[in-house]
Order: C-alpha cells, then structure tokens, then sequence
C-alpha cells in the first residue's frame, strides 16, 4: 500500500510541475516563456493554461508540418533518451494524462473491464494513431501556403481538450463566442474516454496514445526493466492477475505495453520478477 501511495505522490507532483503556470489558471491565456522550448516527457497539452513545457507529440508535429523543418532533432533525439533509458516507466510514473486515467478508474463501477473484444489487435491502433495522424498526414498533407495540419492534436487528442480545450473557454470570454464543431467533436471524444476509463484501465493509453507507442518500442533494450529470475517463478500467474493491462508477465516482462507500475513486482510472492541489473 506504501509503494502504491508513493507512485500516486509521484504521479501528482509530475502533474503539477507540468502545469506550475498559476497565472494561466488566472487570466486564461497560456504561458510562452523560454521553458515552452523544452518537452516534458509525458502527454501534457502545450494549450493548458498552466503547461510550462511542451507535448513531444506536438512538438514532433509542428516541425514536420512547417515550412522550415520536416524534421526536429531535438524532438527526436529527446524521444530516443528518455524511452531508452525509462521506456514506458515514463507512462506510469510522470504522464499527467495516464494519471487521470488512473483516478479515474478509482470510481466504483458495476463492473470493471480487464480488456476488450480483439484486444490484441486494437493494441496496435495507437501505432497507426503514430504512424497516420502524427507523421504521414502533417508532413504530406498540406494547403497551399505549405503549412500542414497536427492532425492528431487537432482533431483526435482528449489530452488538449481537457487540459487546454475546456479550461481556456471558461476562462476566456472571447474564445466562447468561437466554439464550433470541431470543439463539439473533441468534447464528444472527450467523454468516451472519460467514461471508458472508468470501466477499463487507461484505454487511452492502450489503444490511442502515440507517445506510449514510442516509449513501448524501447521497453526491451531500456535500461529500466523487468527480468524474470527463472530459478524463482512458477508461473503461477499471479502477477498477470494483478497486472491491469492483463500482461503475462511471467512470459514477457518487457511487453510494450507494461508501463512500470511496479505492481507485479509486489504481488509475486516469489520475488521473480527484478529490475535488470545494468
């Protein structure tokens, strides 16, 4: 219980260090100081009032849909760091979003979900999530001035509606007036996720979110992750129970989609599953 406390006070802080702007809360407007160059490691809307860094999924889409760049280094370069040296310990300890995702889950319900029908396949729908919407469509798709569209963050991306969308039209009185149907359509995406999270853990981050789709790709080679001590486990399965991304992590403790919560690692009552040694 002390563990699971620690990574929420962790997950807390992340967020409120990604969004340490008061005055934005304040006045309605968005911060645009010299931090706003740098990212911040997990999905945090550049739009938020608070946000003092930027997305990396939105920094990656304004360089390849600018007239100038088609390909930002440092974007690249800070994706590469930070996935092989965290890979998606990153998603379970420092997103904003995934931490919403996880109070959100708290809420009682009926019944809780521990996957879909076709969960495999709709898994690998944030890597087309990565490899259409943010890459393909910004960096071919564009008008006639040159410029393309950040597809994903405009037309699909619940993170910018929630931090950024939703706070900015109720604190500013001129941006009201502007609402319009694409605002509607990503309050509508909005609500779905919300509502799934409540009844299945994190779907945002299984089945939508790109920049878990790059973090996933580095979860083999990172230097933090999970090796399983074969003299120790019987696989008796009890961390796939407990695992709410129904992992099979006695099998594969480096799966993509494991984001580092560390909570297999408690319940193995064999202590089998240990951070890899670098």
């Amino acid at each position: 219980m002390a563990k699971k406390k620690f990574r929420t006070i962790i997950q807390a802080f992340s967020l409120a260090f990604s969004n340490g702007y008061l005055k934005g809360f304040a006045h309605g407007n968005i911060y645009q100081g010299s931090l706003k160059k740098l990212c911040v490691p997990g999905m945090n809307c550049y739009s938020c009032p608070g946000a003092l860094g930027s997305c990396p999924i939105g920094s990656l889409q304004a360089s390849l849909n600018s007239r100038e760049f088609k390909l930002s280094m440092y974007v690249v370069g800070f994706l590469v760091l930070f996935g092989t040296i965290f890979g998606r310990f990153i998603c379970g300890f420092l997103c904003p979003f995934g931490f919403i995702q996880d109070l959100l889950y708290k809420i009682p319900f009926v019944k809780k979900l521990r996957k879909l029908p076709g969960e495999k396949a709709l898994r690998w729908l944030r890597f087309i999530f990565l490899l259409v919407f943010v890459i393909l469509l910004p960096l071919f798709v564009i008008d006639i001035t040159g410029l393309g569209e950040p597809w994903f963050c405009k037309f699909i991306c619940p993170v910018g509606t929630l931090e950024g969308g939703i706070p900015l039209v109720l604190l500013n009185n001129a941006l009201r007036g502007s609402i319009g149907f694409l605002y509607k359509w990503k309050l509508a995406i909005l609500v779905v996720t919300v509502l799934s999270s409540v009844v299945i853990y994190r779907p945002f981050c299984r089945y939508v979110c790109p920049l878990g789709a790059v973090y996933g790709l580095f979860n083999k080679v990172s230097f933090l992750r999970y090796q399983i001590n074969k003299e120790k486990c019987t696989e008796c399965g009890l961390c796939q129970d407990t695992c709410k991304l129904d992992i099979k992590v006695y099998q594969n403790p480096n799966s993509m989609d494991c984001i580092r919560c560390g909570e297999c690692m408690h319940a193995c009552p064999h202590k089998a599953i240990e951070l890899k040694k670098i």
